[in-house]
């Protein structure tokens, strides 16, 4: 065994400079960073390091052939004088070079904030301190010690602004904190480990987020006399790194199309380098069977999180994109994949222009993303339906949609900013950032969310050791908890889509229904859940609760923080906003006991609403409580209305084993008659009559 563990090694030694990272043993104990300024400072102090960088490089490449010959003379400083030269003039990432701005003292207020070492991630101002060595302290975690913003902060996105601040005014500050910010981060990140971490400093997704904001940075400034040799050698010198962490260390899911994007961003960006040829292949080869593996067949990211949906959608794009500028060609099937992303964020995209809140994920308007979809792809329908019909094309097929892989009904009653939403959750867990909310519904009506999710709140931190639990947790969604106990984990990922039985789409009505039967520590239970949306009317939900002893069940509602809520008679929860409303009626003779909680920390967190990462606050939960003794079933109708609430009455005619008739009166309208299956698509029956 030892033996073999010593000849890997070797192997992974021989197999090194063809990976693409630089290794050296020349990272002084003590060094003044800001002195580094020129390409002799730089030679002088790191040598090693520079003889590795320079065997990085195709020195066989047109136009290099200088470099070449002053590195086979022994002499660092013209070789990489000469480099720089080349970058200068070649004629690399034309789409990245920018013509220099006239000089002005004008300033750009947030710039300024981060010219102080103060960054705001995700919602949460910190000051980065300096260590005794004079370098900013890179592993910071910000006022709240949430590794996240230590993460975050070392993916340099900051920068992005920093640099577009310098091109909008042509004020050198901007640009000459640029440089100093990155030579003292390269040089206090040396030496790369080349191993997978989850440092703030050598992770996987800050490696990746540096290649591309560098890119940016490198040409940007490469006719600029404030991007210093110095640092545009260290840039040179450390970019490999980057790239072989994410040749070698990468993820999978999201985490994958933002690392091999990267990849390819540094292979196309920087032919020189010996691996970019082999880089590149490697990235189209894992992004396509990525993409086969990561995308079901209706277009929804196989994390069924909206928010990270989207993050895999903007890296598959870049990397088309960068595929694009180098010439390499992919697969249909990638393009008509990116089609049918957007194709779903648009169809699931609430009326108000915001995506679905599920998961992991922040709330965020989706309206932009979809508008530029529309214009990328010359899709009316997609343009219909972010401008809420105000141009493009009525969509041929909706206004509602059901994804047989991810399990989600979309409800609509149409398009127009007022227009009735609902998302029901029938799907798998997902393949990440989950939450366990099988058979949640989250409703919007009338320019207004009503009922909701809880949201994400935050993954490391303060916040996170507060609500983390209570975000994940089937408390947080609307569905239900038997005797007190929330959902499993379940399946991640489905190798076929749910079949038809499981959903029912006409012009007059939506149905979906499906089952789940894991919970903390019981046995033999199982909920099933139906839901048919009457389209521009109301939706009714029918819970079955299948139990072989007593249970105390509580059927959870969780409202926008904005509603204001009230229980009436009858035990009829509804809001009284000015506009935009809600009324939940439990239609039989169950005895139900209500409980509104709001912003509870004790003795378990409930009535809580996180929109953004880290910010949070209370909401109204309507809690429905009874105990029961065996198999029971539960019906609630759900009526929006605007400003005055419609007068209905609901009635059951008959139960069975198989689902519920019901009879529903609207005095103004007229009456529905409807069979409501338990779970078969094909007994819902539908009738109305004035």
């Amino acid at each position: 065994m030892k033996i073999r563990i010593i000849s890997v090694f070797i192997v992974a030694l021989f197999f090194t400079p063809f990976l693409g990272f630089t290794q050296y043993s020349d990272v002084p104990d003590k060094i003044n960073w800001r002195e580094l300024t020129s390409v002799e400072d730089v030679c002088k102090a790191f040598p090693q390091k520079m003889k590795a960088m320079l065997a990085g490089f195709n020195l066989d490449y047109p136009g290099l052939e200088k470099v070449k010959l002053a590195n086979e003379k022994g002499d660092l400083p013209k070789a990489g004088t000469h480099l720089l030269d080349y970058y200068s003039r070649c004629n690399n990432a034309r789409h990245l070079r920018k013509a220099q701005p006239a000089v002005t003292a004008e300033t750009d207020a947030l710039a300024d904030t981060i010219l102080k070492n103060v960054f705001v991630i995700q919602n949460v101002r910190g000051e980065v301190p300096y260590g005794e060595d004079g370098h900013r302290d890179w592993y910071y975690k910000g006022p709240n010690n949430d590794r996240e913003w230590a993460w975050l902060s070392n993916r340099h996105s900051q920068m992005n602004h920093v640099l577009s601040s310098y091109f909008d005014t042509g004020n050198p500050k901007y640009a000459k904190y640029i440089d100093l910010f990155l030579r003292d981060f390269i040089v206090k990140s040396m030496p790369y480990p080349a191993v997978k971490s989850s440092t703030s400093v050598w992770r996987g997704l800050e490696v990746a987020a540096r290649a591309k904001v560098w890119s940016r940075i490198f040409y940007g400034l490469i006719n600029s006399d404030y991007l210093l040799p110095s640092t545009r050698l260290l840039m040179l010198s450390s970019l490999p790194d980057h790239a072989h962490y994410n040749r070698n260390f990468h993820g999978s899911n999201n985490w994958l199309t933002m690392e091999i994007s990267a990849l390819a961003t540094v292979a196309t960006n920087f032919p020189e380098y010996k691996p970019s040829g082999a880089w590149l292949d490697y990235s189209v080869k894992t992004m396509m069977q990525s993409m086969k593996e990561q995308v079901y067949a209706d277009g929804v990211q196989t994390e069924l999180t909206s928010h990270y949906h989207n993050v895999s959608l903007r890296n598959f794009e870049l990397f088309k994109n960068i595929c694009d500028q180098a010439n390499k060609p992919l697969p249909d099937f990638f393009n008509e994949t990116i089609e049918d992303m957007y194709a779903y964020i648009a169809r699931a995209m609430r009326p108000s222009g915001y995506r679905i809140l599920n998961n992991d994920g922040d709330l965020g308007s989706d309206r932009a993303i979809i508008s530029a979809g529309a214009r990328k792809f010359n899709n009316a329908e997609w343009e219909y339906l972010a401008t809420n019909g105000a141009s493009g094309t009525r969509p041929s097929d909706g206004p509602s949609w059901f994804y047989p892989w991810a399990g989600q009904l979309i409800s609509r009653s149409g398009y127009d900013t007022n227009a009735h939403w609902s998302f029901f959750d029938v799907g798998p867990w997902g393949s990440g950032h989950q939450h366990n909310d099988k058979l949640h519904i989250s409703i919007s009506a009338y320019g207004r969310d009503l009922l909701v999710d809880a949201g994400r709140f935050a993954y490391t931190g303060e916040v996170a050791e507060k609500f983390r639990g209570y975000a994940r947790g089937t408390q947080g969604h609307n569905t239900v908890l038997i005797d007190g106990k929330g959902q499993k984990p379940d399946v991640r990922v489905v190798d076929q889509p749910l079949s038809d039985d499981h959903y029912k789409i006409t012009s007059d009505f939506d149905y979906a229904w499906n089952s789940f039967d894991k919970y903390h520590d019981l046995e033999r239970v199982k909920h099933t859940r139906s839901v048919l949306y009457v389209r521009g009317n109301f939706w009714v939900v029918l819970d079955r609760i299948e139990s072989e002893a007593p249970r105390k069940i509580e059927t959870l509602w969780h409202w926008h923080p904005e509603c204001k809520v009230q229980v009436g008679k009858e035990m009829i929860t509804s809001t009284k906003n000015d506009k935009g409303n809600l009324k939940i009626i439990p239609v039989g003779k169950t005895k139900w006991n209500i409980d509104e909680v709001t912003g509870q920390e004790s003795p378990e967190i409930q009535g809580w609403y996180s929109a953004e990462y880290n910010k949070y606050e209370p909401n109204v939960a309507t809690i429905y409580s009874t105990d029961i003794k065996s198999d029971v079933s539960f019906i609630w109708l759900l009526i929006p209305f605007d400003s005055s609430s419609p007068e209905i009455e609901a009635k059951v005619i008959s139960k069975s084993i198989e689902g519920v008739e019901l009879s529903i009166t609207d005095k103004n309208k007229g009456q529905w008659e409807m069979t409501i299956p338990y779970a078969n698509s094909n007994l819902v029956k539908l009738a109305f009559g004035s």
